[in-house]
Order: structure tokens, then sequence, then C-alpha cells
């Protein structure tokens, strides 16, 4: 793999990055760089050594949003780029979909696809200069990856339809209280801080984690109703699939020959 390919790739440990590499075009989206995300996905979901996923940026940013150039080319060839973005939003639901958790890392600026990528993660770490928005409006443009669906759960409707219909751009910091990024640190600290939250992940990593991610995907926009059988029956799934009893009996043994040692 050289530094020329649009997605660049790192096994570290059971931690696999995928560095969004088109620096000169703030890692702006275009048919090349989706394709090779779709194929990490393939390939990170079948790799029994990786178990948590990270993606960030190379250069001064995470990503800008899609491709214009590209946009333009498509355009001018009397093509309408809704159909690129179809593969687009195909491949941020396969990440929100995917087993394994996800962990966005976000530096410079997350605006658009860029914005519409870190919602489908599962968890967001973000430099505390990040600029955040939508911005589709400031270019006549409306969401087609995801951020008028995902949005609004992840921020709130109040600030999601600010950041929707104004276009505005606002730091990492004014997102502090939504929930949505689990950590906000100065840049000098982005990867380290990046690298111990994909570790916590790691070190849980279980066919039952994978089952839980699983459902938290599944049961999004469900009816509680029916979520909560959902629920049950992921808990009925795991207890035999995941060896419960033997993990239990496990966990409660020290306890018993103390208190027998009490006697």
């Amino acid at each position: 793999m050289t530094d020329t390919e649009p997605l660049l790739v790192e096994q570290r440990g059971t931690v696999r990055w995928l560095l969004l590499n088109r620096p000169e075009r703030r890692n702006a989206l275009d048919v090349t760089l989706i394709e090779a995300l779709d194929k990490q996905i393939t390939s990170a979901e079948a790799d029994p050594g990786t178990a948590v996923i990270a993606v960030a940026g190379r250069g001064p940013s995470f990503c800008a949003g899609g491709d214009f150039h590209q946009f333009l080319e498509l355009h001018d060839r009397g093509d309408n780029p809704v159909d690129f973005l179809a593969d687009v939003s195909a491949c941020f639901s396969r990440i929100a979909a995917s087993p394994k958790p996800w962990v966005a890392v976000l530096h410079g600026h997350a605006v658009a696809g860029g914005l519409e990528l870190a919602l489908a993660c599962d968890v967001v770490v973000a430099a505390d200069t990040t600029l955040i928005g939508d911005g589709h409006l400031n270019r006549r443009l409306v969401p087609a990856g995801g951020s008028s669906v995902r949005l609004p759960g992840a921020v709130g409707r109040g600030l999601s339809r600010w950041l929707l219909l104004t276009g505005e751009l606002l730091p990492a910091t004014a997102f502090a209280d939504t929930g949505w990024i689990h950590a906000i640190v100065p840049e000098a600290d982005l990867d380290t801080t990046a690298t111990c939250i994909c570790r916590q992940l790691a070190d849980r990593n279980s066919p039952a984690q994978q089952r839980l991610k699983t459902l938290l995907h599944r049961i999004d926009g469900m009816v509680p109703e029916q979520a909560l059988r959902e629920e049950l029956a992921a808990f009925a799934d795991n207890w035999s699939a995941s060896s419960v009893a033997d993990a239990l009996r496990a966990f409660l043994a020290p306890h018993a020959t103390t208190k027998a040692d009490d006697k």
C-alpha cells in the first residue's frame, strides 16, 4: 500500500486504523475513496484479529464532504451525482450496521459527508478546534449521506435543525453538552486519546459485544414494545452462544471460596 492510495490501513494490534488519504482535497469523498472504504468494511468484519475500526483523516482535515470536482464531472456527462451518493449512503449504513465498533477521530473539518461519516460511527473523538457542521445548504445542496436522518438523534432536534437549515459550522466544544462526542481534547492529544478509547472498546471484544452492537442498530427507531422483544431475543440467543453460564460460574467461584473460608 502506497501513500498515493485514497485510504491507508494501519493495523495497531486489534485496532484497524483507516486513514482517509486525499489531503490535497481535505479528504473529499470520491468514487475511489468510497470503494476503498467499502472494501475495508468487509475485510475488517471478516478479520478475527480486528476488534475495533478507527477512521481518521490525513492532512489538515478529517473530511470536508463530497468531491465537487467529481460532482461537476458527472453533471457534465449528463449524470446526476445522486447515483454516486447512493453508494456513499450505503457505505455509511454498512458502518452503522457493523457488528464491530467504529470510532471517528475528527480534526480540522468534519463537514457534510465528513459529518455523515462520523454520524455513522459508534464513538466520536474530536480535537477541540475541529469545525463541525452539515454545510450542504452553503452550496445549494441537501444531505444525501445520512445527516438529515442521524443528526437529530446525535445532537438533538434543535441543534440539528439549526445546523441543517443554516449550514453553520461550530467548534467541537459547542457539542460538549450533546453527548454525541465522547471526548474533546487538544489536537496534540488526539491520537493518544483515540488510541486509549479504541483499546477500551477492544478489551471488551466478544461475541456478546458484537451481538449487542447489532441489536442497537436493529432497534434504532423501533417502537419500544418491539424493541424490548428484540432485546429479549438477543439475550436468549447470546445466553447459549456466548457460554454465559460458564462465565458466571467463573465470576462467582472466588466469592464462594471466600465465604467458605469465613466459616
